[in-house]
């Protein structure tokens, strides 16, 4: 069940995807949260210079392989604006994360950005729970998710 501890990390993913849209990237923030509630590290989405693997979740997994031990990694949280693509999915099974808290769904970014006339994306928008198992997960969080829908719509509009 999402709290309000959940709620104020999720709140700072969505400021991580303004910063990003901000600064000519995806609106894409994430925050890896130990289980003392510490914030260990944060990031937002890089790939507007090309390199599409980029994505804070995938450095957040990156960053905790590197950075906290191996067994309190299961006790950390990920809370993320927009639900793990599948490369991220895995980074995160592979390293070992515990639990992660979305925004808004693959599904959601899927219909949305369908709606908005934007191509269909090369990599298949499946679950978390469809690349990795073990990992307690939820969202998508519905007021979390329309700040995030709306971040995505100024970007396609940005391109227009």
């Amino acid at each position: 069940m999402v709290d309000e501890q959940d709620k104020k990390h999720l709140a700072r993913c969505v400021a991580l995807a303004r910063q990003a849209l901000d600064s000519g990237d995806e609106p894409f923030g994430s925050v890896l949260v130990s289980a003392d509630g510490r914030v260990l590290f944060e990031d937002h989405n890089h790939v507007a210079g090309g390199d599409h693997t980029q994505h804070p979740e995938f450095e957040i997994a990156r960053w905790a392989a590197n950075n906290v031990p191996e067994a309190e990694r299961g006790t950390c949280t990920v809370y993320t604006s927009g639900e793990h693509c599948p490369m991220c999915s895995a980074a995160h099974g592979w390293v070992g994360l515990g639990r992660i808290v979305y925004a808004a769904s693959s599904r959601q970014y899927a219909e949305w950005m369908q709606g908005w006339g934007v191509p269909a994306s090369r990599v298949r928008p499946l679950s978390i729970a469809q690349v990795v198992e073990g990992v307690e997960v939820e969202g998508p969080v519905p007021e979390f998710a329309e700040q995030v829908r709306l971040l995505h719509q100024e970007k396609v509009r940005r391109r227009a």
